[in-house]
């Protein structure tokens, strides 16, 4: 449209909110017929995730998006504090999930998920530590196999349960 929400730093929000929430629980409102808060509860890390993506992209390309005069999140933010962000969010995704167990979720088997939380670390180091590209490119990838896996692992623990 005339204003995307990439340029206007809203796209972190917008990847949260529709491949998360509105993924996760459209998916499960299209097989049961019905809304659930579970649903909604065990979309936000899947958002999370999503949205760390959408950071790392944003951090390696702030330098250009501040010159094509996007207002990405992390050209508002800056490098060093869309790359704790990264962190954060990927860290909240975890956590998270380990308070749906705590808070009585559906079953404990959705802590399989924790199981891909290692994947992060070398992630979280590299979108820390490195600025160029091929690097930013690996954990962009790494991003996207470690929600894929994250998924993956809740869904078994789901349907083990």
């Amino acid at each position: 449209g005339p204003r995307p929400y990439g340029y206007e730093g809203l796209g972190e929000l917008f990847v949260f909110l529709f491949f998360g929430v509105v993924a996760v629980t459209g998916s499960y409102f299209v097989q049961t017929e019905r809304l659930s808060l579970e649903a909604v509860a065990l979309s936000v890390p899947v958002g999370l995730l999503a949205a760390a993506i959408i950071v790392v992209n944003n951090v390696r390309d702030v330098d250009t998006d501040r010159r094509a005069g996007k207002r990405t999140l992390a050209v508002k933010l800056g490098r060093r504090r869309a790359r704790g962000l990264f962190s954060v969010l990927l860290g909240l995704a975890f956590a998270w999930t380990v308070a749906l167990a705590l808070a009585g979720a559906p079953t404990v088997w959705l802590l399989l998920g924790l199981v891909a939380a290692p994947l992060g670390v070398p992630l979280v180091r590299t979108v820390a530590t490195r600025g160029d590209g091929p690097s930013l490119n690996a954990a962009l990838a790494g991003s996207g196999r470690l929600l894929a896996v994250y998924s993956v692992l809740v869904s078994i623990g789901l349907l083990i349960s």
